[in-house]
């Protein structure tokens, strides 16, 4: 089944406040692939269109789940894969209580999800791979759930660069400190 509605629909107990469905243990077999793209800017598209409706991508980004290198749309009996062009979340918003070793950094993602970055949700850099490896800033990420992360947005970045603090910079939150290097320049 590759429709966008039909997958939706099958989808629908899904959907409303409960807590995000269980995906890291659902493990159905590969059902093919469905032709959605998550873009580099976040947006979602589907057959060449964006996908228009954010209850929709809401709904469709609680079910995906990435092994390795790729990402899934999975129900507890269907796994379709999907293409991420960097990773499946943008970091749009960015909360700064308190300051020092009691900092603490709350994130909100362009689908509605909201992470306090410490050891449970690190912060990860790598260089753009757009860019010159001697000329491209480091672009932080951070961990959202289970492997999938989130780009800071450039917005996002300029505000989060004047927290880094120490020679060699670094910043902290909820008790974890997140030196200001490239960790790994795969794709986070």
């Amino acid at each position: 089944m590759t429709d966008l509605f039909a997958l939706a629909a099958s989808m629908a107990d899904l959907q409303g406040d409960r807590p995000l469905p269980p995906v890291e243990t659902w493990n159905p077999d590969h059902c093919g692939e469905i032709d959605i793209t998550i873009r580099r800017d976040g947006i979602w598209v589907h057959e060449g269109s964006p996908i228009g409706r954010t209850k929709l991508v809401r709904l469709f980004s609680t079910v995906l789940k990435r092994e390795g290198d790729d990402y899934f749309l999975v129900t507890p009996v269907e796994k379709l894969q999907l293409t991420v062009e960097d990773v499946p979340f943008l970091a749009v918003g960015m909360e700064v209580d308190g300051d020092g070793e009691g900092q603490t950094l709350r994130f909100r993602t362009n689908v509605g999800d909201e992470v306090i970055a410490g050891p449970d949700h690190p912060i990860t850099f790598r260089r753009d791979p757009r860019e010159r490896a001697d000329d491209g800033a480091l672009v932080p990420y951070v961990e959202v759930r289970a492997g999938l992360k989130a780009r800071l947005t450039r917005t996002l970045y300029y505000d989060f660069v004047t927290l880094l603090r120490g020679d060699p910079p670094s910043l902290r939150s909820a008790g974890a400190v997140f030196p200001y290097e490239e960790i790994d320049s795969r794709k986070p």
